[in-house]
């Protein structure tokens, strides 16, 4: 087993040096787990950071050859839990599959005063072919 932390150029930079913002762990058969570290994005509204969080662990994921489509594990940390239906709603235009595992949590502050939501990700990549 390998395990590669990453910033990945193209995709969301971290918030500061504390953290990678993936953690590739590579079997021996070539498949891999991503973990990806917590998002936030800018927006006013709920759904304007839920989109740009998921676009942004679009890019992370992509950068390791792995889509939306495979992630197997969701936690979203919201700052009102009243605002599930809205997450849920946007969350259902980025995963349009068999939804992953999931946990949500309410939280009464993120990294970020402005921040109202923050999404961590785990996607497992299969094996090249």
């Amino acid at each position: 087993m390998k395990v590669t932390l990453d910033n990945p150029a193209d995709a969301p930079q971290p918030a500061g040096p504390y953290y990678s913002q993936v953690a590739r762990v590579e079997h021996h058969d070539g498949s891999a787990l991503l973990f990806v570290s917590g998002q936030i994005a800018e927006g006013v509204t709920l759904a304007e950071q839920t989109r740009g969080i998921f676009e942004g662990l679009d890019a992370l994921l992509r950068a390791h050859g792995a889509t939306l489509a495979d992630v197997i594990n969701i936690r979203s940390y919201l700052t009102d839990i009243g605002e599930l239906q809205e997450y849920g709603s946007v969350r259902r235009e980025f995963l349009t599959g068999t939804p992953p595992t999931s946990m949500t949590f309410e939280a009464s502050r993120l990294f970020r005063p402005e921040a109202r939501i923050e999404i961590e990700v785990v996607a497992a990549v299969p094996a090249p072919e």
